[in-house]
């Protein structure tokens, strides 16, 4: 699995979810709480976050049920 993959379907994911509607590079890394290079870097492949890749691997042997809470439980520890 390529990282600048993940990226871009998360990405487009989250554009989805927002009925279509394009986030900039700026406003989906202001969202994750990191700088835009950060994210542009990952966005095209020239970093890559080791953990971004297990992570997946993770939620990936999961049912979606379980998926969804497992996300949720974690976007709560960020409130």
């Amino acid at each position: 699995m390529k990282i600048d993959d993940l990226f871009n379907i998360l990405h487009n994911a989250v554009e989805s979810q927002n009925n279509g509607k394009k986030i900039s590079l700026k406003d989906m890394a202001k969202g994750l709480g990191i700088s835009m290079r950060t994210y542009q870097d990952w966005k095209l492949g020239r970093a890559k976050p080791q953990a971004a890749a297990i992570v997946m691997k993770m939620l990936g042997k999961l049912d979606d049920d379980e998926i969804i809470r497992a996300v949720r439980k974690i976007n709560k520890l960020e409130d």
